[in-house]
């Protein structure tokens, strides 16, 4: 195992326990992405450039999209507009 495996795998453990241990879904999403994209990188030195390409256009491109549009659909991201009308309360 070379030097740069090792490094892969450490991030690839990191990454794995980090999303199990993050509380804020919208971090976990991109922790999840992040360990999609180190996935890619290990198939690469792997030599299966096949694996590599449907693991960062799956994994990390349409899986990390429609996460991300659940959270928004879900109401658990707000949008810019609305995190300002929370900071102002209506003046009535």
């Amino acid at each position: 195992m070379t030097l740069l495996d090792g490094i892969l795998l450490a991030f690839l453990i990191i990454c794995a326990v980090s999303v199990s241990v993050t509380r804020n879904l919208l971090e976990s999403i991109i922790i999840y992405m992040g360990f999609s994209i180190i996935m890619s990188i290990i198939w690469l030195t792997l030599e299966a450039p096949d694996l590599a390409i449907t693991e960062a256009a799956v994994g990390a491109g349409v899986t990390g999209l429609l996460f991300l549009a659940t959270l928004k659909k879900i109401h658990a991201i707000k949008a810019e507009g609305d995190k300002n009308k929370e900071d102002k309360p209506d003046e009535k």
